[in-house]
């Protein structure tokens, strides 16, 4: 749908239409449902999560002004819904037998081992990459899973695109050390960005430029 579809869409919806919100939900629910379950880890909480992300988004249409994509403050909001959850549940195991990934996103091409080796080496990735940071983690999921380009993930982080990169940079850093000492995972340490991409729904997630920080600080 154009832009300016959209646009009228979120007038209506602002003006109290239901069919226009009901349109905007169905246009968009899939991708957050989507990106819900990668930053949340599991599926079973994934409709409870989407319904209160799109509560979010009706309370706060009247504070959108058009400044970026409707479907980047979407994710804006997405994001800050789930890391208002994993905030509020941190002492709950997030990987403890939930399942790997929704009926859309499995490869069903996959011989049964092949695929026994790929969820085994997903769960373990998705175990390590729990473990760092929230900027980080954020940053790479949309990015080397979701395929979101840097500018657009400033925009939803609220942050520079140099910050966005530098996070980035050190995600995947620290996620290749964390590889290394996970067995079904230390060999793929170079493929780093491959795995990140078999978490997505294209077969190779976008790379950033070589020209990331080699040193510094990461925020």
């Amino acid at each position: 749908m154009d832009t300016a579809d959209v646009d009228e869409l979120v007038r209506r919806a602002r003006s109290g239409d239901r069919g226009a919100f009901s349109s905007l939900y169905r246009m968009h629910r899939e991708a957050v449902a989507r990106l819900v379950f990668r930053m949340l880890g599991r599926a079973s909480d994934i409709e409870d999560v989407v319904q209160e992300v799109f509560l979010q988004v009706h309370r706060s249409l009247g504070d959108f002004r058009g400044q970026s994509k409707f479907s980047t403050w979407i994710h804006r909001i997405t994001v800050n819904v789930v890391l208002m959850i994993r905030r509020a549940e941190r002492s709950r195991p997030v990987f403890a037998d939930e399942p790997l990934a929704t009926e859309h996103e499995r490869d069903a091409g996959l011989l049964p081992d092949e695929e026994a080796t790929l969820r085994r080496r997903l769960d373990a990735f998705k175990r390590l990459l729990d473990r760092i940071s929230e900027k980080k983690r954020t940053v790479y999921v949309l990015h080397d899973i979701e395929g979101l380009a840097p500018a657009e993930i400033a925009t939803i982080v609220d942050a520079p695109v140099l910050t966005v990169r530098t996070r980035l940079f050190y995600a995947r850093r620290e996620l290749a050390e964390l590889m290394r000492e996970e067995p079904a995972l230390a060999q793929l340490v170079d493929e780093i960005g491959g795995l990140g991409a078999q978490l997505g729904a294209s077969e190779q997630s976008p790379r950033t430029s070589n020209a990331l920080p080699a040193e510094g600080k990461a925020t």
